[in-house]
């Protein structure tokens, strides 16, 4: 999620989410899919899991995830994340479900007045980071005008050196205005925010992502990420398309999910956008070796 954007999170510690708030904003354009070959052969270890069993209504495991509260000014976004249950449940069919909804019960105080909207933020900070390996979440995203779901990670020591010199990769982003196309992008030092490395995937036959599930991936190895859409590899970055800035993803990164309302890229909510809108997720799935 373009790291110019969380402002004011609480979770996480200040100082880890102080930086966060600096990180969100859309990427490069789209570009064509690319025939690169997905890594095949070997056997993976699985380093990180969740397929989110449970009962419906139960809280995330709270072993894998932390939940973030709080408003984000830096994005413009108009959602409060909450804690609890309210915007982030297991469905009792095996499936995290992340839920904006257009309410404020909670009486939330968003940087332009009395909060809109709620919704959730999940990451694995202090539970589970890892440096390269496959990166897998399969998930169905919402849909409407102002919607903004995203599947992304942070580098670790975001605390100690800030955004974007931490770095960013964003497995998967979509708005709501692009149904059919979702994006992955890299954020670092000179390449971050709406100058951010990355391209897009758009679906054949005007086809919209919130219709069902899909399988968004990275291939990470030293000096090269990849990305895949249901197995299809449409984009593969490396050191050299980073004009000369540092290359800062060879190091550990932590997990992130959440369901953004509105900001910047993908604008307000409008007349169009019904509510509750939510991301549904699968399972997400780290693994190593090759």
């Amino acid at each position: 999620m373009r790291l110019s954007r969380r402002s004011r999170i609480a979770a996480c510690g200040a100082s880890l989410l102080c930086c966060l708030s600096a990180a969100l904003l859309p990427g490069t354009a789209s570009a064509d899919a690319v025939d690169t070959p997905r890594p095949s052969g070997g056997t993976r270890a699985v380093a990180f899991s969740d397929e989110f069993d449970g009962p419906a209504g139960a809280p995330v495991d709270s072993g894998k995830w932390q939940t973030e509260t709080g408003d984000n000014v830096d994005n413009h976004e108009r959602q409060y994340y909450t804690a609890g249950t309210d915007n982030a449940a297991l469905d009792g069919n095996g499936h995290l479900v992340i839920t904006a909804r257009k309410e404020n019960p909670g009486n939330y105080q968003c940087w332009y007045g009395r909060c809109e909207y709620t919704s959730a933020r999940l990451n694995t900070a202090g539970r589970f980071t890892q440096t390269h390996g496959h990166v897998e979440a399969r998930i169905k995203v919402p849909r409407g005008q102002g919607m903004w779901p995203a599947f992304w990670m942070l580098g670790d020591d975001i605390g100690s050196v800030g955004w974007p010199e931490c770095g960013e990769i964003d497995v998967m982003e979509n708005v709501g205005f692009e149904p059919g196309t979702v994006h992955g992008t890299l954020h670092g030092p000179g390449y971050s925010g709406s100058g951010g490395i990355g391209a897009g995937y758009t679906l054949p036959g005007g086809e919209a992502f919130a219709d069902g599930f899909h399988t968004f991936a990275i291939d990470w190895s030293p000096g090269s990420v990849s990305w895949s859409v249901d197995g299809n590899v449409y984009q593969t970055r490396t050191p050299a398309d980073v004009g000369g800035n540092p290359w800062v993803f060879d190091k550990p990164f932590f997990l992130i999910l959440n369901l953004a309302v509105g900001g910047y890229w993908p604008g307000d909510p409008d007349g169009s956008t019904n509510f509750p809108q939510q991301m549904t997720v699968d399972y997400v799935r780290v693994t190593t070796g090759e």
